[in-house]
């Protein structure tokens, strides 16, 4: 099927500021499954200059910064896409991963060789007894690790409340587990510190969603990926109790939920700001 992307971010400032220089994470992740036809970027006012960068962890973004004063700062980007289904269970586990958890009520992965050192970042292991009970809700003792995703992923989806939320900031996984409601971050990021308790490696993502079927609120969307070695990066959506496949379009994947933000930059002057978001997604002729 062949996308295109619309995305509109307009911050309006009270007075005239000084715009900071901006990381735009709008360019998506290189991903097998889809093929970019075409991206434009319009940006107001207009920057000193403009860069493609790629970050620590292969983030692909515009790096932008600006000279002079203005009440507003408005960017625009245009994607067109087109994209292949693909099955996202077609993978395997290594064996000696799987084999690494001793534990048959108390399920805990062990990384080894190079990359329980590079992955070690990634795991979130403060051992939480509420998520530990919640574990056990889902663990049928010594089966695939496969099984298990699908149905935590799935019963956070039926027992959290998603919501759609305008505020910036993330609640914290305590508060997202306690209140057993949340936004997509929101459900992400307590996922993420879920699957921590049992070793394992996760990053939150950010990026859109494509579902025509779904109410609005989607289309800007965040998930998570665990670490399977063997698999490499499984993505995980607790907010829809799925595993992601092709209509998911990652923009930026990081340990920490903030720098995985499509717009990430400052700006200094008095006066408050305003924020307006838009996504729209259109499914178009090839």
């Amino acid at each position: 099927m062949r996308l295109q992307v619309n995305h509109v971010t307009d911050y309006a400032y009270e007075d005239q500021v000084y715009i900071g220089i901006q990381k735009l994470y709008l360019f998506p992740q290189v991903r097998p499954h889809f093929k970019i036809l075409n991206t434009d970027l319009q940006i107001f006012p207009n920057p000193v200059n403009q860069s493609m960068r790629q970050d620590l962890f292969g983030n692909f973004y515009s790096l932008v910064w600006f000279n002079d004063l203005s009440s507003r700062l408005k960017i625009e980007s245009t994607l067109t896409l087109d994209i292949e289904s693909f099955n996202p269970f077609a993978f395997l586990v290594d064996d000696e991963f799987v084999q690494s958890n001793t534990h048959s009520s108390h399920p805990f992965f062990i990384y080894s060789g190079p990359e329980k050192e590079m992955i070690s970042y990634f795991v979130f292991d403060d051992q939480v007894p509420e998520y530990q009970s919640f574990i056990q809700e889902f663990w049928k003792g010594n089966e695939d690790l496969i099984g298990f995703l699908v149905r935590i992923t799935a019963g956070v989806k039926a027992a959290w409340e998603h919501v759609i939320r305008y505020e910036m900031d993330l609640w914290s996984p305590h508060y997202t587990f306690a209140e057993k409601k949340g936004s997509c971050r929101d459900l992400a990021w307590m996922l993420m510190n879920i699957l921590g308790n049992m070793g394992l490696a996760t990053k939150f993502v950010s990026g859109y969603a494509f579902n025509p079927e779904l109410n609005d609120g989607h289309e800007l969307h965040a998930w998570l990926e665990v670490y399977l070695p063997g698999a490499g990066w499984v993505g995980l959506d607790p907010s829809l109790g799925l595993l992601t496949d092709h209509h998911y379009i990652p923009l930026a994947a990081h340990a920490k939920p903030a720098l995985a933000s499509p717009v990430q930059g400052t700006f200094s002057g008095k006066g408050d700001s305003r924020l307006l978001t838009d996504v729209q997604i259109n499914l178009m002729k090839a």
